[in-house]
Protein backbone atom coordinates (compact mmCIF):
# COMPACT_ATOMS: atom_id res chain seq x y z
CA UNK A 1 0.00 0.00 0.00
CA UNK A 2 2.61 2.04 0.66
CA UNK A 3 4.46 1.58 -2.60
CA UNK A 4 0.88 2.12 -3.83
CA UNK A 5 0.61 5.66 -2.24
CA UNK A 6 3.79 7.16 -3.43
CA UNK A 7 2.91 5.79 -7.05
CA UNK A 8 -0.59 7.99 -7.24
CA UNK A 9 1.75 11.15 -5.89
CA UNK A 10 4.01 11.39 -8.13
CA UNK A 11 2.08 10.43 -11.12
CA UNK A 12 -0.60 13.45 -9.29
CA UNK A 13 2.82 15.99 -9.18
CA UNK A 14 3.66 15.25 -12.76
CA UNK A 15 0.01 15.78 -13.98
CA UNK A 16 -0.23 19.40 -11.75
CA UNK A 17 3.27 20.09 -13.58
CA UNK A 18 1.74 19.33 -17.29
CA UNK A 19 -1.44 21.19 -16.61
CA UNK A 20 0.66 24.20 -15.11
CA UNK A 21 3.13 24.53 -17.84
CA UNK A 22 -0.13 24.45 -20.70
CA UNK A 23 -1.86 26.79 -18.78
CA UNK A 24 1.16 29.54 -18.08
CA UNK A 25 2.94 28.39 -21.43
CA UNK A 26 2.49 32.01 -22.69
CA UNK A 27 4.26 33.67 -19.81
CA UNK A 28 7.45 30.85 -19.18
CA UNK A 29 9.14 31.90 -22.17
CA UNK A 30 11.83 34.44 -20.24
CA UNK A 31 11.92 31.40 -17.47
CA UNK A 32 12.70 28.48 -19.38
CA UNK A 33 15.17 30.33 -21.68
CA UNK A 34 16.85 31.49 -18.72
CA UNK A 35 17.33 27.74 -17.27
CA UNK A 36 18.62 26.79 -21.02
CA UNK A 37 20.88 29.48 -21.24
CA UNK A 38 22.07 29.02 -17.38
CA UNK A 39 22.67 25.69 -17.84
CA UNK A 40 24.86 26.68 -21.41
CA UNK A 41 26.97 28.46 -19.21
CA UNK A 42 27.25 27.03 -16.04
CA UNK A 43 30.44 25.21 -17.13
CA UNK A 44 32.11 28.65 -17.90
CA UNK A 45 31.08 29.93 -14.61
CA UNK A 46 32.68 27.46 -12.93
CA UNK A 47 35.94 27.34 -15.03
CA UNK A 48 36.31 31.25 -13.69
CA UNK A 49 35.62 30.50 -10.30
CA UNK A 50 38.07 27.60 -10.69
CA UNK A 51 41.05 30.11 -11.54
CA UNK A 52 39.54 32.49 -8.33
CA UNK A 53 37.50 34.74 -9.34
CA UNK A 54 34.44 35.00 -7.13
CA UNK A 55 31.15 33.72 -7.80
CA UNK A 56 29.11 36.55 -8.12
CA UNK A 57 31.58 38.28 -10.28
CA UNK A 58 32.01 35.29 -12.10
CA UNK A 59 28.60 35.14 -12.94
CA UNK A 60 28.36 39.22 -13.87
CA UNK A 61 31.27 38.57 -16.25
CA UNK A 62 29.34 35.92 -18.17
CA UNK A 63 26.20 37.60 -18.21
CA UNK A 64 28.02 40.75 -19.53
CA UNK A 65 29.54 39.25 -21.96
CA UNK A 66 26.61 37.32 -23.46
CA UNK A 67 24.28 40.51 -23.51
CA UNK A 68 27.52 41.98 -25.18
CA UNK A 69 27.44 39.63 -27.59
CA UNK A 70 23.51 39.64 -28.04
CA UNK A 71 23.22 42.60 -28.47
CA UNK A 72 25.91 43.48 -30.97
CA UNK A 73 24.10 40.02 -32.75
CA UNK A 74 20.75 42.45 -33.33
CA UNK A 75 22.49 45.51 -34.19
CA UNK A 76 24.59 44.02 -36.68
CA UNK A 77 22.45 40.78 -38.28
CA UNK A 78 18.89 41.93 -37.63
CA UNK A 79 18.53 44.21 -40.03
CA UNK A 80 20.72 42.19 -42.87
CA UNK A 81 18.45 39.37 -42.15
CA UNK A 82 15.20 41.37 -42.38
CA UNK A 83 16.32 42.78 -45.61
CA UNK A 84 16.52 38.92 -46.92
CA UNK A 85 13.72 37.75 -45.71
CA UNK A 86 11.65 40.60 -47.30
CA UNK A 87 13.69 39.73 -50.72
CA UNK A 88 12.64 36.12 -50.39
CA UNK A 89 9.04 37.07 -49.84
CA UNK A 90 9.05 39.29 -52.71
CA UNK A 91 10.94 36.86 -55.37
CA UNK A 92 9.34 33.80 -54.00
CA UNK A 93 7.14 33.63 -57.06
CA UNK A 94 9.75 33.32 -58.91
CA UNK A 95 11.46 31.40 -57.31
CA UNK A 96 8.62 28.70 -57.18
CA UNK A 97 9.06 28.91 -60.85
CA UNK A 98 12.45 27.83 -61.08
CA UNK A 99 11.79 25.37 -58.68
CA UNK A 100 8.95 23.80 -60.88
CA UNK A 101 11.20 24.16 -64.05
CA UNK A 102 13.79 22.32 -62.20
CA UNK A 103 11.83 19.28 -61.34
CA UNK A 104 9.98 19.04 -64.89
CA UNK A 105 13.38 18.32 -66.39
CA UNK A 106 14.65 16.02 -64.52
CA UNK A 107 11.48 14.18 -63.39
CA UNK A 108 10.74 13.59 -66.93
CA UNK A 109 13.93 11.10 -66.81
CA UNK A 110 13.56 10.07 -63.19
CA UNK A 111 9.74 9.36 -63.24
CA UNK A 112 8.71 7.99 -67.09
CA UNK A 113 5.35 6.88 -67.42
CA UNK A 114 4.41 7.95 -64.20
CA UNK A 115 5.52 12.03 -64.91
CA UNK A 116 2.15 13.80 -65.87
CA UNK A 117 0.12 12.54 -62.61
CA UNK A 118 3.47 13.63 -60.72
CA UNK A 119 3.37 16.62 -62.59
CA UNK A 120 -0.39 17.58 -61.85
CA UNK A 121 -0.17 17.51 -58.43
CA UNK A 122 3.02 19.28 -58.57
CA UNK A 123 1.15 21.97 -60.51
CA UNK A 124 -1.62 22.26 -57.76
CA UNK A 125 0.93 22.44 -55.03
CA UNK A 126 2.75 25.31 -56.44
CA UNK A 127 -0.20 27.09 -57.50
CA UNK A 128 -1.31 26.94 -53.92
CA UNK A 129 1.67 27.92 -52.75
CA UNK A 130 2.01 30.97 -54.83
CA UNK A 131 -1.17 32.13 -54.63
CA UNK A 132 -1.49 31.61 -50.76
CA UNK A 133 1.78 32.54 -49.64
CA UNK A 134 1.48 35.68 -47.90
CA UNK A 135 -1.49 34.16 -45.96
CA UNK A 136 0.69 31.09 -44.51
CA UNK A 137 3.31 33.32 -43.57
CA UNK A 138 0.81 35.68 -42.05
CA UNK A 139 -0.77 33.00 -39.91
CA UNK A 140 2.27 31.53 -39.14
CA UNK A 141 3.46 34.83 -37.81
CA UNK A 142 0.15 35.14 -35.78
CA UNK A 143 0.93 31.99 -34.76
CA UNK A 144 4.28 32.84 -32.92
CA UNK A 145 2.69 35.91 -31.68
CA UNK A 146 0.03 34.29 -29.51
CA UNK A 147 1.53 31.59 -28.69
CA UNK A 148 4.41 33.43 -26.53
CA UNK A 149 6.02 36.41 -28.77
CA UNK A 150 3.49 38.72 -27.45
CA UNK A 151 5.20 42.27 -27.03
CA UNK A 152 5.08 42.10 -23.13
CA UNK A 153 6.82 38.46 -23.48
CA UNK A 154 9.48 39.97 -25.76
CA UNK A 155 10.36 42.81 -23.55
CA UNK A 156 10.37 40.46 -21.00
CA UNK A 157 12.56 37.76 -22.79
CA UNK A 158 14.77 40.92 -23.16
CA UNK A 159 14.68 42.23 -19.81
CA UNK A 160 13.88 39.28 -17.22
CA UNK A 161 15.63 36.50 -18.75
CA UNK A 162 19.24 37.77 -18.39
CA UNK A 163 18.56 38.90 -14.78
CA UNK A 164 17.14 34.89 -14.09
CA UNK A 165 20.24 34.02 -15.65
CA UNK A 166 22.29 35.85 -13.00
CA UNK A 167 20.95 34.52 -10.37
CA UNK A 168 20.01 31.13 -11.28
CA UNK A 169 24.36 30.71 -12.03
CA UNK A 170 24.94 32.20 -8.92
CA UNK A 171 22.75 29.55 -7.09
CA UNK A 172 23.42 26.77 -9.48
CA UNK A 173 25.23 24.44 -6.79
CA UNK A 174 23.24 25.27 -3.86
CA UNK A 175 20.17 24.96 -5.47
CA UNK A 176 21.75 21.43 -6.42
CA UNK A 177 22.54 20.39 -3.04
CA UNK A 178 19.64 21.70 -1.52
CA UNK A 179 17.72 19.35 -3.90
CA UNK A 180 19.94 16.33 -3.39
CA UNK A 181 19.18 16.81 0.21
CA UNK A 182 15.43 16.26 -0.46
CA UNK A 183 15.91 13.02 -2.22
CA UNK A 184 13.88 10.59 -0.58
CA UNK A 185 16.89 8.22 0.89
CA UNK A 186 15.42 4.97 0.12
CA UNK A 187 15.67 5.56 -3.99
CA UNK A 188 18.69 8.50 -3.40
CA UNK A 189 21.07 6.19 -4.97
CA UNK A 190 19.17 5.11 -8.48
CA UNK A 191 17.97 8.82 -8.43
CA UNK A 192 21.41 9.94 -8.58
CA UNK A 193 22.59 7.55 -11.04
CA UNK A 194 19.31 8.62 -12.80
CA UNK A 195 19.79 12.15 -12.61
CA UNK A 196 23.98 11.90 -14.00
CA UNK A 197 22.67 10.14 -17.21
CA UNK A 198 20.02 12.62 -17.51
CA UNK A 199 22.26 15.77 -17.40
CA UNK A 200 24.69 13.83 -19.61
CA UNK A 201 22.19 13.25 -22.42
CA UNK A 202 20.20 16.46 -21.81
CA UNK A 203 24.48 18.57 -21.92
CA UNK A 204 25.23 16.90 -25.03
CA UNK A 205 22.40 18.59 -26.40
CA UNK A 206 22.14 21.89 -24.62
CA UNK A 207 26.04 22.41 -24.19
CA UNK A 208 27.23 20.15 -26.71
CA UNK A 209 24.44 20.38 -29.82
CA UNK A 210 24.44 24.09 -28.91
CA UNK A 211 27.57 24.92 -29.89
CA UNK A 212 27.58 22.54 -33.24
CA UNK A 213 24.57 25.18 -34.35
CA UNK A 214 26.26 27.89 -34.29
CA UNK A 215 29.35 27.22 -35.46
CA UNK A 216 27.68 25.40 -38.37
CA UNK A 217 25.64 28.57 -38.62
CA UNK A 218 28.49 30.61 -38.94
CA UNK A 219 29.84 28.57 -41.29
CA UNK A 220 27.55 28.37 -43.92
CA UNK A 221 26.42 31.71 -43.52
CA UNK A 222 29.70 33.07 -44.74
CA UNK A 223 30.38 30.05 -46.84
CA UNK A 224 26.76 30.01 -48.82
CA UNK A 225 27.09 34.09 -49.03
CA UNK A 226 30.74 33.76 -50.33
CA UNK A 227 29.35 31.11 -52.83
CA UNK A 228 27.18 34.19 -54.01
CA UNK A 229 23.29 32.25 -53.31
CA UNK A 230 20.93 34.41 -52.66
CA UNK A 231 19.94 35.01 -49.08
CA UNK A 232 22.93 33.48 -47.75
CA UNK A 233 23.10 34.80 -44.94
CA UNK A 234 19.65 33.67 -44.33
CA UNK A 235 20.02 30.16 -45.82
CA UNK A 236 23.28 29.91 -43.89
CA UNK A 237 22.10 30.53 -40.41
CA UNK A 238 18.89 28.94 -40.78
CA UNK A 239 20.62 25.26 -41.98
CA UNK A 240 23.18 25.57 -39.14
CA UNK A 241 20.80 26.37 -36.35
CA UNK A 242 18.49 23.79 -37.48
CA UNK A 243 21.43 21.00 -37.73
CA UNK A 244 20.53 19.18 -35.02
CA UNK A 245 17.13 18.21 -37.41
CA UNK A 246 18.04 15.17 -39.45
CA UNK A 247 18.34 16.28 -43.47
CA UNK A 248 17.11 19.81 -42.96
CA UNK A 249 20.78 21.06 -44.39
CA UNK A 250 20.32 19.11 -47.51
CA UNK A 251 16.89 20.37 -48.16
CA UNK A 252 18.02 24.02 -47.87
CA UNK A 253 21.22 23.63 -49.63
CA UNK A 254 18.43 22.57 -52.49
CA UNK A 255 17.58 26.13 -52.86
CA UNK A 256 21.28 26.53 -54.01
CA UNK A 257 20.85 23.93 -56.38
CA UNK A 258 17.63 25.24 -58.34
CA UNK A 259 19.23 28.95 -58.14
CA UNK A 260 22.68 28.23 -60.09
CA UNK A 261 21.85 25.35 -62.45
CA UNK A 262 22.51 24.92 -65.07
CA UNK A 263 26.14 27.23 -64.19
CA UNK A 264 28.42 25.23 -62.67
CA UNK A 265 30.65 27.28 -61.30
CA UNK A 266 28.30 28.66 -58.32
CA UNK A 267 26.52 25.46 -58.40
CA UNK A 268 29.98 23.80 -57.24
CA UNK A 269 30.93 26.37 -54.90
CA UNK A 270 27.32 25.86 -52.74
CA UNK A 271 27.52 22.18 -53.02
CA UNK A 272 30.94 21.93 -51.57
CA UNK A 273 29.71 24.68 -48.86
CA UNK A 274 27.64 22.38 -48.13
CA UNK A 275 29.76 19.20 -48.16
CA UNK A 276 32.39 20.77 -46.28
CA UNK A 277 29.85 21.81 -43.28
CA UNK A 278 28.70 17.96 -42.98
CA UNK A 279 32.16 16.70 -42.71
CA UNK A 280 33.48 19.15 -40.57
CA UNK A 281 30.37 17.90 -38.49
CA UNK A 282 30.61 14.55 -39.00
CA UNK A 283 34.20 13.95 -38.52
CA UNK A 284 35.00 16.86 -35.80
CA UNK A 285 31.70 18.83 -34.17
CA UNK A 286 29.78 16.02 -33.16
CA UNK A 287 32.28 13.56 -32.37
CA UNK A 288 33.70 15.95 -29.80
CA UNK A 289 30.92 17.82 -28.77
CA UNK A 290 28.14 15.21 -28.40
CA UNK A 291 29.78 11.82 -29.40
CA UNK A 292 26.46 9.02 -28.24
CA UNK A 293 25.17 10.41 -25.59
CA UNK A 294 21.91 12.39 -26.46
CA UNK A 295 20.77 8.51 -27.61
CA UNK A 296 18.04 9.61 -29.59
CA UNK A 297 16.90 7.98 -33.07
CA UNK A 298 16.00 11.18 -35.46
CA UNK A 299 12.73 9.73 -35.87
CA UNK A 300 12.08 10.81 -31.93
CA UNK A 301 14.01 13.60 -32.25
CA UNK A 302 11.46 14.69 -35.22
CA UNK A 303 8.10 13.43 -33.30
CA UNK A 304 9.40 15.17 -30.06
CA UNK A 305 9.54 18.63 -31.56
CA UNK A 306 6.32 18.56 -33.53
CA UNK A 307 4.54 17.02 -30.39
CA UNK A 308 6.14 19.76 -27.61
CA UNK A 309 5.80 22.53 -30.17
CA UNK A 310 2.06 21.90 -30.69
CA UNK A 311 1.26 20.92 -26.72
CA UNK A 312 3.13 24.07 -25.58
CA UNK A 313 4.45 26.20 -28.39
CA UNK A 314 7.52 28.05 -28.34
CA UNK A 315 8.23 26.95 -24.85
CA UNK A 316 7.74 23.23 -26.02
CA UNK A 317 9.99 24.07 -29.01
CA UNK A 318 12.89 25.19 -26.92
CA UNK A 319 12.36 22.26 -24.52
CA UNK A 320 11.61 19.66 -26.63
CA UNK A 321 14.72 17.95 -27.44
CA UNK A 322 16.21 18.33 -23.88
CA UNK A 323 12.98 16.94 -22.75
CA UNK A 324 13.59 13.96 -25.40
CA UNK A 325 16.63 12.81 -24.19
CA UNK A 326 15.60 13.07 -20.29
CA UNK A 327 12.53 10.93 -21.15
CA UNK A 328 14.83 8.47 -23.41
CA UNK A 329 17.17 7.85 -20.53
CA UNK A 330 14.14 6.75 -17.73
CA UNK A 331 12.61 4.66 -20.72
CA UNK A 332 16.04 2.62 -21.00
CA UNK A 333 16.05 2.55 -17.48
CA UNK A 334 12.29 1.40 -17.02
CA UNK A 335 13.30 -1.15 -19.64
CA UNK A 336 16.29 -2.55 -18.24
CA UNK A 337 14.21 -2.86 -15.07
CA UNK A 338 11.83 -5.07 -16.77
CA UNK A 339 14.39 -7.58 -18.18
CA UNK A 340 16.05 -7.73 -15.00
CA UNK A 341 12.96 -8.38 -13.76
CA UNK A 342 10.74 -12.04 -12.51
CA UNK A 343 8.08 -10.69 -14.44
CA UNK A 344 10.42 -11.22 -17.74
CA UNK A 345 12.66 -13.87 -16.69
CA UNK A 346 9.72 -16.05 -14.83
CA UNK A 347 9.72 -17.23 -11.88
CA UNK A 348 11.31 -20.45 -12.66
CA UNK A 349 14.27 -19.11 -14.93
CA UNK A 350 17.23 -18.74 -12.01
CA UNK A 351 17.02 -22.71 -11.24
CA UNK A 352 16.32 -23.86 -14.96
CA UNK A 353 19.05 -21.93 -16.03
CA UNK A 354 21.51 -23.42 -13.42
CA UNK A 355 20.25 -26.72 -14.37
CA UNK A 356 22.23 -28.88 -17.24
CA UNK A 357 19.66 -30.14 -19.84
CA UNK A 358 20.52 -34.28 -20.27
CA UNK A 359 19.87 -35.19 -23.40
CA UNK A 360 18.86 -39.53 -23.07
CA UNK A 361 20.23 -42.05 -25.44
CA UNK A 362 17.40 -43.51 -27.14
CA UNK A 363 18.26 -46.86 -29.35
Amino acid sequence: MRVERQLWFWVGALVVLVLAIALLRDILLPFVAAVVVAYFLNPIADRLQGYGLNRTWAAILVVGVVAVLVALALILLVPVLADQVRQLVAALPGETERFKIFVERFGRDWLGPSFPSFQTTLDRALADLSQNWATMAGAVMASVWTRGLALVNFVSLLLITPVVVFYLLVDWHPMLARLDDALPRDYAPTIRRLAVGINDAVAAFIRGQGTICLVLGVFYAIGLSWAGIDYGLLVGLSTGLLAFVPIVGWVLGLLAIVQFWPDPAPLLKAVGVLVCGIAIDTAFLSPRFVGQKIGLHPVWMIFALFVFSYLFGLVGTLVAVPLAAAIGVLVRFAVQQYLDSSLYKGSGAAAEGSAVPVVEDRP
